[in-house]
């Protein structure tokens, strides 16, 4: 993705894991720095980036006003899924709870995975519709309309891919939870049918979860624990973690007790939704960290002097 140099501006620094680049800082015609990141300006944030009781506080104070931002709906709805995850795992690991007589774990697992899907689409959808890199002085927000993508493709960018990627694996959940209402006559049926789409999808959640942190560190790792973007794809990617373990341990193989293995997986199931739920709500105050000073069509850009 290359920057809009119209103006004249120059690169002074890019950061992030090669061949992509997720944070640029510009010095402008006029002598100013503009500073770029491609998380927050995928989802029209601005920086510089939250620090984590300020936002936290900011979304208490505008929790009313957020209703109408993309990026508070895909947290909310990551949050709904993650939630049923969360109480489908502990009605199957305690039984005698009380919502376990009324209604199926396995129901529970394939309603969960409906609100996963829709949040991920959301969330694709925006990072496919995401502007290229531009200087908010050099663009002029108001001239002309961007006709929207339903499956908009920036091939260039690593949020578009973590995004696609969580998409592709939320669609094999939605799979697996579905057939798991329908369980095969045999352990090698469950297994093609159940653990294989829940083992691919484990597999596509952890790689979108690790492109997601990289985006946010602006390279293969960095410890940011007063960044509260960075909280949020910390907590989704130990979630992916957690959900790949899991679908380890789910495997049926023939002639062995499972058991022990299958309580071990539906524990790691619970702590991967626990892990989710929580990224899914310091999505919220991300959201509600938009400065009244940068009107909502600007790009998420700083100026310094």
């Amino acid at each position: 993705m290359k920057p809009n140099n119209a103006q004249g501006d120059q690169c002074l620094e890019s950061q992030g894991p090669p061949p992509f680049i997720t944070r640029r800082v510009h010095r402008l015609d006029d002598g100013s720095l503009a500073v770029w990141s491609s998380r927050h300006h995928r989802k029209d944030l601005p920086l510089p980036e939250s620090l984590v009781a300020g936002a936290i506080r900011r979304a208490c104070l505008r929790s009313w006003r957020l209703v109408g931002d993309l990026n508070w709906w895909i947290g909310l709805v990551f949050a709904v899924g993650s939630l049923l995850f969360i109480v489908g795992s502990a009605q199957t690991l305690w039984p005698g709870l009380a919502i376990a007589a009324v209604i199926d774990p396995a129901h529970v697992f394939f309603a969960g995975s409906l609100p996963f899907t829709l949040a991920a689409y959301l969330q694709f959808y925006q990072a496919g519709n995401a502007s290229d890199f531009p200087l908010a002085e050099t663009v002029d927000t108001q001239s002309k309309t961007v006709r929207k993508k339903w499956l908009g493709c920036r091939a260039s960018e690593l949020g578009w891919w973590s995004c696609g990627l969580q998409l592709l694996g939320t669609l094999c959940f939605n799979f697996s939870t579905y057939q798991a209402l329908h369980p095969g006559p045999n352990w090698f049926s469950e297994d093609i049918w159940v653990w294989l789409p829940n083992f691919v999808g484990s597999v596509l959640f952890l790689l979108s979860g690790y492109m997601a942190l990289a985006e946010t560190c602006h390279g293969y790792w960095r410890f940011l624990p007063r960044n509260l973007s960075w909280w949020a794809v910390f907590w989704n990617f130990g979630g992916c973690i957690s959900f790949m373990i899991s679908a380890f341990l789910a495997v049926f193989v023939s002639g062995t007790d499972s058991v022990i293995r299958m309580q071990l997986s539906t524990w790691f199931t619970l702590l991967g939704a626990v892990g989710f739920f929580i990224g899914s709500i310091l999505l919220l105050p991300e959201a509600a960290t938009e400065s009244e000073k940068h009107p909502p069509q600007e790009k998420p850009l700083v100026k310094t002097s």
